[in-house]
């Protein structure tokens, strides 16, 4: 009975000396893994803030424990994207949105490399917005949205579906209604539409950098006096007005504007003052040298890159891909409205009864990917500037069009 107790009172003095031990001697610091600190700064459109902060509050909670995230949004144009971060690679940001135009300059420079994962994006992604966000067969870019296009809102209240599908008889209607249409002629981006149609051909050459440009022939069955001359017939009507996106929206609001070329990102703002008598539609016909010529689009995609110069490069993949996601492009159309990149998104119920969208796909057969070199903007934009006026200096419109093209293909 001794020796039983003996050995009890034995084990418990071994218990304490042991607990006693770990009490002194903690564990080595490798031992304990320490977070890691990633500071990543995202740059995005300024209509995206409230958006883009409910996205990086569900990364983190997602990622929780493996990282202290310390994500900083600053806001940049998404089409002045390549000029700000080219401008200084290593300080700009680790995760940025810019339109489909820039990502062979962006990729050129060294700003992109290879998506490391393109095969699961290829899969998850509709083929013409995987097109968009490669350089031939590489990919670059992660797809944020396929709905970088433009189309006909117009009041259904004042005009019926026959009257949208003509140009001239909408521009009739509005007048009698001592109403307006707009279209954005000091944005090249529009010009496009008249020209997209007739045989005459704007693109990039092989250099990637410089344009070609036919928008001044004086042969084929649609000359580029032709088009000059059908677009100061439109400018002539009492119900056309030449104004910015901006101004769209205000004319709308103020009850001026029933109708007028503009996208998506628009489409809540359209809805909210029209109602169910917002009415959206693919571009009009517009009359031309005595044929009716479908009016064309440049078409696009909004894209997330990764800068190449991250310090942290995989979890800025990681968020780009996170943004893109199937899930946050359902958020992005739920809250923007904006068309989503995504094949599954994209064709979710709630997408497709979209007006805006449905419009946006019908007008996709009259569209074709903007690629374009920085010297097709200015020219473009000054010659239909003088058509908007209704050519107040009298120049003949050939040597306007010489001029314009003379510049678009400038070296």
């Amino acid at each position: 009975m001794r020796r039983r107790i003996f050995l009890t009172a034995l084990s418990l003095c071994l218990v304490f000396l042991l607990a006693a031990c770990r009490d002194q001697d903690p564990l080595p610091d490798e031992s304990r893994p320490v977070k890691e600190t990633v500071a990543l700064t995202v740059w995005g459109a300024e209509e995206d803030e409230a958006l883009l902060e409910q996205i990086f509050a569900s990364f983190q909670a997602h990622y929780a424990g493996q990282a202290d995230f310390q994500i900083t949004w600053q806001p940049q144009s998404e089409s002045n994207c390549k000029d700000a971060l080219l401008g200084n690679l290593e300080g700009g940001a680790d995760v940025f949105a810019f339109a489909d135009d820039q990502v062979a300059a962006l990729a050129a420079a060294g700003g992109l490399d290879p998506i490391a994962d393109a095969a699961a994006i290829r899969s998850s992604a509709l083929p013409a917005a995987v097109e968009a966000a490669s350089v031939g067969d590489t990919l670059y870019a992660y797809p944020l949205t396929a709905d970088n296009g433009y189309f006909l809102y117009y009041n259904k209240a004042c005009f019926t579906d026959g009257d949208v599908q003509s140009l001239e008889r909408m521009l009739e209607v509005a007048a009698q209604a001592e109403k307006l249409v707009s279209m954005d002629w000091s944005s090249a981006w529009y010009v496009y539409a008249f020209f997209g149609n007739t045989g005459l051909e704007v693109g990039l050459n092989e250099d990637g950098l410089t344009n070609y440009c036919t928008w001044n022939s004086a042969d084929g069955p649609i000359r580029g006096v032709d088009v000059a001359r059908a677009m100061l017939e439109i400018a002539a009507s009492p119900a056309f007005s030449n104004r910015p996106d901006g101004e769209f929206l205000a004319g709308v609001r103020d009850g001026s504007v029933i109708a007028g070329i503009s996208g998506v990102w628009n489409a809540v703002a359209v809805q909210e003052v029209w109602g169910d008598d917002m009415g959206a539609a693919r571009l009009p016909v517009y009359t031309c040298a005595g044929r009716q010529v479908q009016m064309a689009s440049f078409s696009g995609c909004k894209l997330i890159g990764v800068n190449a110069y991250s310090r942290h490069p995989e979890w800025a993949a990681r968020l780009a891909e996170w943004i893109t996601s199937e899930e946050n492009q359902r958020l992005r159309f739920e809250v923007r409205g904006q068309g989503p990149a995504n094949v599954n998104a994209a064709n979710s119920p709630e997408v497709q009864s979209s007006p805006a969208i449905a419009a946006l796909l019908e007008q996709s057969n009259y569209s074709q990917l903007q690629r374009v070199g920085g010297k097709f903007w200015d020219p473009v934009t000054g010659f239909a500037t003088s058509m908007a006026q209704g050519n107040p200096s009298g120049a003949s419109l050939q040597a306007q069009l010489d001029r314009m093209v003379e510049g678009v293909t400038a070296r």
